[in-house]
């Protein structure tokens, strides 16, 4: 990659964060009667659903919070991460401290999950809008939700098991991933804190339980002691995406440390995913695939949603710039030339979260609950913090 491409990319990625997707969200995501986020949008920005996603609220926040911080203190960001920092406080947790997932519009709470991913992005949203803000209050909110989060994840049977133990006792990857990334968050936001030790601990997870070097491979699911549960779907299931998105959070860890065995063993999780990802056919990263090659179990395996490629582009890129290696380069404008020819939505801003296999639109909402303004603005960042470092060493 040379200059003059580093230079019309970080052109590029500026101008859609800035005059595209962040002006979309500013617009329509803020609720000016009861506050907070509306989390289910249609493509034209029209709400679609009172009810409200508590953590797209964190992802906001954090978003906000991070640009005001890392890129520009611009007013409006942070005027608008408090607008959902102050329903998020409001009505956001249960007498216990324990998160909602959804709340009607008003702010009544509708639905409580046995997950801790509202806790996931509470934690961020509160550390980030801290280092914003300097407001002592939000990190000490922030380190609560941690303990919570780590309290109702590590204590067995005090959150519901999603199968029975007895007889099918597992460990997912998800948590195991996510917690590496808020705890990089809270270092950021708090670097008085003691993070790494309990980052190296996530780290090790990944590669002592979901790692299978032999079958290159990341897996979703496993046996509680690491093993592969091959003779089911669950066992099976590889997520391109997420394997993606682990690896470039322990790239950045390998960078921040100087690692170079960590950075390689994170490069491989990358090549793996690539190698059962990417759709040879049609182009693109498939959501599911399976480890022997079956049909996998999820009717949605082979769409096309827009948060792995957003994780693959900022990975690659990442991959790339660490390493020189021309392969890394090459996926980064293969994967980049494909989500740019299918996901954007030319018309009324931001990406179409939902494809068909073969690039067409499925969905055209903009949010839904689940996908909402993080990844693409997140990768966009991401991208343009990352070529502005790489431009000044080309």
């Amino acid at each position: 990659m040379n200059k003059q491409r580093i230079d019309e990319l970080l052109e590029f990625f500026s101008t859609e964060l800035l005059e595209n997707t962040m002006p979309f969200w500013m617009k329509h995501a803020p609720d000016k009667e009861f506050g907070g986020y509306f989390t289910t949008i249609g493509r034209d920005g029209q709400p679609l659903s009172s009810h409200k996603n508590i953590w797209i609220h964190g992802r906001f926040i954090w978003l906000l919070s991070h640009l005001y911080s890392v890129f520009e203190p611009r007013q409006e960001w942070l005027d608008m991460a408090t607008h959902g920092m102050s329903f998020l406080d409001a009505h956001g947790f249960d007498e216990n401290g324990k998160m909602y997932f959804t709340l009607a519009r008003n702010g009544k709470p509708i639905r409580m999950r046995r997950y801790v991913f509202s806790e996931v992005f509470g934690v961020m949203a509160y550390a980030e809008y801290y280092r914003a803000t300097q407001d002592k209050k939000y990190l000490e909110k922030a380190l609560a939700i941690l303990a919570s989060m780590q309290k109702y994840s590590e204590t067995p049977g005090l959150l519901e098991p999603k199968y029975n133990p007895e007889t099918f006792a597992t460990k997912g990857h998800s948590m195991t991933m996510i917690q590496i990334n808020v705890l990089q968050v809270l270092r950021d936001c708090d670097p008085e804190g003691q993070y790494n030790h309990l980052i190296d601990k996530q780290i090790k997870e990944v590669f002592d339980y979901f790692v299978k070097e032999d079958e290159r491979v990341l897996l979703e699911t496993v046996g509680i002691d690491g093993s592969i549960l091959r003779d089911t779907p669950e066992g099976r299931t590889v997520n391109p995406g997420h394997a993606i998105e682990t690896a470039w959070f322990m790239l950045e860890e390998a960078k921040y440390r100087g690692d170079a065995v960590l950075q390689e063993k994170s490069l491989k999780i990358i090549d793996w995913a690539l190698e059962r990802g990417w759709d040879t056919t049609y182009g693109g990263l498939l959501s599911f695939v399976d480890l022997d090659y079956h049909t996998p179990l999820q009717v949605e395996h082979d769409m096309k949603y827009s948060w792995p490629h957003n994780e693959a582009i900022y990975a690659l890129l990442l991959a790339y710039s660490l390493t020189g290696d021309a392969k890394y380069d090459k996926w980064f404008e293969k994967m980049f030339a494909w989500s740019e020819a299918h996901f954007p939505d030319r018309e009324y801003g931001d990406w179409f979260g939902y494809l068909r296999r073969d690039g067409s639109v499925s969905l055209d909402l903009k949010a839904n609950g689940w996908k909402g303004p993080f990844h693409l603005p997140r990768q966009q960042l991401n991208c343009m913090l990352l070529l502005k470092e790489m431009q000044k060493k080309a």
